[in-house]
């Protein structure tokens, strides 16, 4: 990967279509799951995204790989598509953006109070 790449993310918008042209082929339970892991996963992304692309790889690998062997979606993920994603992610405790805002918010809060009541 070049400069001009990592600072424009062509690379990553490359792989986002070779993703949508794989799912594509998938079946069609297969691919509503693609699309509820892709939202699911989103929130554990970093601000390009680059570090999803592998998990993101992995997880429609998967899905193709049930839908060759012609095993149903819910039998292999399980009915909680979002807890999938979450162990994806790095664990049940994965931190999405939404945790991390929340903490950074809550810590400049408390600078703020500490800095008016002291």
């Amino acid at each position: 990967m070049n400069v001009w790449e990592a600072v424009t993310g062509s690379d990553l918008t490359r792989d986002w279509k070779a993703f949508e042209v794989r799912a594509e082929a998938l079946p069609a339970d297969h691919r509503a799951a693609w699309e509820e892991i892709k939202g699911h996963l989103f929130a554990y992304a970093d601000f390009t995204g680059r570090k999803l692309m592998p998990i993101l790889d992995s997880a429609l690998g998967l899905l193709e790989e049930t839908a060759a062997d012609g095993q149903g979606v819910r039998a292999v993920l399980g009915d909680d598509i979002a807890g999938f994603c979450a162990a994806l992610a790095g664990g049940e405790g994965a931190r999405s953006h939404r945790d991390r805002w929340r903490e950074q918010l809550n810590r400049n809060v408390a600078k703020k109070l500490g800095r008016l009541g002291g």
